[in-house]
This record gives structure tokens, C-alpha cells and sequence, in this order.
């Protein structure tokens, strides 16, 4: 039986977190970012980095869908609801990116 291929879609999120002066710091920003990133959306969110560095870090996010016009506005509203949030945890996104990978 042959599988459907789908479009994939991720977008890059580079973050500075101006206030972290630790570890802890971080995770609470990445956490709280992660937590509410997936409950308005359904996607799969990752931390990229190794996390060495307090005060940046780079998060990967996956969407999957079989329309391709689909993916991308929701990458546009992933990216806009990430710098909302952003900006409500005293956190900078410094850069961002999208891709969708063919099927």
C-alpha cells in the first residue's frame, strides 16, 4: 500500500533572553514558550541548541499538513504568536525562518 507524502513545514526561532542569568532562567522562558506555542497549535516544538549559553537559545518547530498553502499561514501565525510571546516573557526573537520541505 503506497504512503501519501505530505509538505513539511519548519520554522528556525533564534531567541535572546536578556534577563537570564542562569540555567533556570532559560528553562523557565523556553518552557513557558514551548507550553503555549503547542496549545495553540498543533505542531512539534524542540530546543536545537545544547543550551551551554543562559542568555540565547534556538527552538525548531514542525508542522505537517497535505496543503502546502496551509502550512504556510501557519507558519506565519506560529511566528506571530512566538514574538507576542516573546515580548510577554521578556524575551527578543532575533531571527526566524521558514522552510517547507517538499514531499
Amino acid at each position: 500500500m503506497p504512503v501519501a507524502k505530505m509538505p513539511v513545514a519548519k520554522l528556525t526561532i533564534e531567541l535572546e533572553i536578556h534577563h537570564a542569568q542562569s540555567l533556570k532562567d532559560r528553562r523557565q522562558v523556553l518552557r513557558s514558550m514551548k507550553d503555549k506555542l503547542r496549545h495553540s497549535f498543533n505542531l512539534a516544538i524542540a530546543e536545537l541548541d545544547d543550551g551551554m549559553v543562559w542568555n540565547r537559545a534556538t527552538l525548531g518547530i514542525v508542522a505537517i499538513s497535505s496543503s502546502t498553502s496551509y502550512l504556510t499561514g501557519q507558519l506565519r501565525h506560529i511566528d506571530q504568536a512566538a514574538h507576542r510571546i516573546a515580548i510577554n516573557l521578556s524575551a527578543e526573537i532575533t531571527d526566524s525562518y521558514a522552510e517547507i520541505l517538499p514531499e
